[in-house]
């Protein structure tokens, strides 16, 4: 995911459009953990106005066999979408927030692939955890969003997938856990994959 300011200046004239976010953070009252993507895919491709809207990706699925060991458990299977009040609800109850490591891109082969995605405005990420003073875990859910959490706040070293390190940021001590990509372009079947963010959830939400 390059930048803009890597391109010069005849090339910028040949670009497609800046695409902003289309969604609002997702910050609930009291949030612990955030999540954080790159940016979602194309509209053509969602069935909810939310995050990880694409049917094929995973996200959803994987907090079902988590947290209620049903895999459909969000998934509206006959209409090919996602119970989105349902998933707000449980996000709200938990206090898991959700966004992204960019707000603004120019989408270069009209997909949601990192490589395929120039930042034109990255995230304010200090900024979005300052205002989260109860915050205490950060997931990163794919390489790049990785990368550029970890050059935001000056991490030397990032995480291995399924890991976690930790970094201070104004006086507190916070972790960044590393989860595989719920994209299925991501070659893990998706079982696999809820054993990374089982522990991961276990280590945060188990008393």
């Amino acid at each position: 995911m390059m930048s803009e300011n890597e391109l010069k200046d005849g090339a910028r004239q040949t670009l497609p459009p800046v695409e902003r976010h289309p969604f609002t953070p997702f910050l609930p009252e009291g949030c612990r953990l955030l999540m954080l993507g790159s940016f979602p895919p194309g509209e053509k491709r969602w069935t909810m106005h939310f995050y990880y809207p694409n049917f094929t990706n995973d996200m959803w699925r994987i907090f079902g066999i988590c947290f209620f060991q049903d895999k459909m458990r969000f998934v509206s299977q006959e209409h090919k979408t996602f119970f989105l009040d349902d998933i707000k609800s449980f996000l709200t109850r938990q206090r898991i927030g959700m966004y992204d490591t960019a707000t603004a891109v120019r989408r270069l082969k009209n997909t949601a692939s990192d490589k395929d995605l120039m930042v034109v405005e990255p995230t304010d990420l200090k900024a979005m955890v300052s205002g989260l003073p109860l915050l205490t875990d950060i997931v990163t859910t794919g390489q790049k969003a990785t990368d550029t959490l970890a050059e935001c706040f000056s991490i030397k070293e990032s995480p291995k997938v399924g890991e976690h390190t930790t970094f201070c940021f104004e006086g507190r001590e916070l972790r960044l856990w590393r989860m595989p990509s719920s994209s299925r372009a991501y070659p893990m079947a998706v079982e696999k994959k809820a054993e990374f963010y089982q522990k991961m959830f276990d280590s945060i939400f188990t008393p």
